[in-house]
């Protein structure tokens, strides 16, 4: 019976080099002379330091356009509100979104079921499997996913046939 297996994950490898050349960018553009902006990175949280709040919206402008060109949809980042710290200072955590979390599995299955296609959803882990009996039917609930506004970029792998 073909299936496929329907995941959101950011290759680990292209968010480290797109964090490096984000880094590379602060420390030779004139603008951030002197200043003390940077990207951290601790697993699946980035940290945005700048010395100002206008810097900081240019230091996660930067990163978007570094990471949107490695391939990594930006759609995954999850920014959070801007934190002043210390005089003029500014942080901004960003979570990167792996998996799928359970309330999105659901809508997945949700979409899947209600779409009429002769097609099995189920939720397995941080992922969602799809099966059928026929070919066309899995590649229209990947149409239909393409199409649904979830939120969080998605990735079709696995398909076996």
């Amino acid at each position: 019976m073909p299936s496929f297996d329907v995941v959101s994950k950011v290759e680990t490898a292209e968010l480290t080099n797109a964090l490096d050349q984000v880094n590379r960018e602060i420390g030779t553009r004139y603008d951030f002379k002197g200043s003390g902006a940077k990207v951290e990175r601790q697993e699946n949280l980035l940290t945005l330091y700048a010395d100002s709040e206008f810097q900081l919206k240019q230091v996660q402008d930067i990163l978007y356009t570094r990471a949107a060109k490695r391939g990594i949809d930006v759609a995954s980042f999850d920014a959070q509100k801007i934190e002043a710290i210390g005089g003029d200072k500014a942080r901004q955590l960003i979570k990167v979104k792996q998996g799928i979390d359970k309330e999105l599995a659901r809508n997945i299955v949700r979409l899947v079921k209600d779409s009429g296609l002769k097609v099995q959803a189920a939720i397995q882990g941080e992922e969602v499997r799809v099966s059928g009996k026929k070919r066309d039917d899995l590649q229209a609930v990947i149409t239909l996913l393409r199409g649904a506004k979830l939120g969080q970029p998605l990735q079709f792998v696995n398909f076996r046939d």
